[in-house]
């Protein structure tokens, strides 16, 4: 894997990790639906690094790997 694809998808591994340090430092414990559970307080972070990745760049970079295939 090269430092482009570590690059583009930082952002989900980052959100993953700050997702679960809001649980640990500010999350509530019972009746708050995300941080409530280490689980879900992590996989909204990821999903938030997901929306926040430049999804142009990945298609380029795919797409242009497909070509060079051919």
């Amino acid at each position: 894997m090269n430092f482009t694809k570590i690059k583009l998808f930082a952002p989900v591994l980052l959100g993953a990790i700050l997702g679960f340090l809001y649980y640990n430092i500010i999350g509530c414990r019972g009746s708050c639906a995300i941080t409530s559970s280490p689980v879900n307080s992590t996989l909204y972070g990821s999903l938030i690094g997901l929306i926040l990745t430049d999804w142009k760049k990945i298609k380029l970079l795919f797409t242009n790997r497909e070509n060079e295939k051919c």
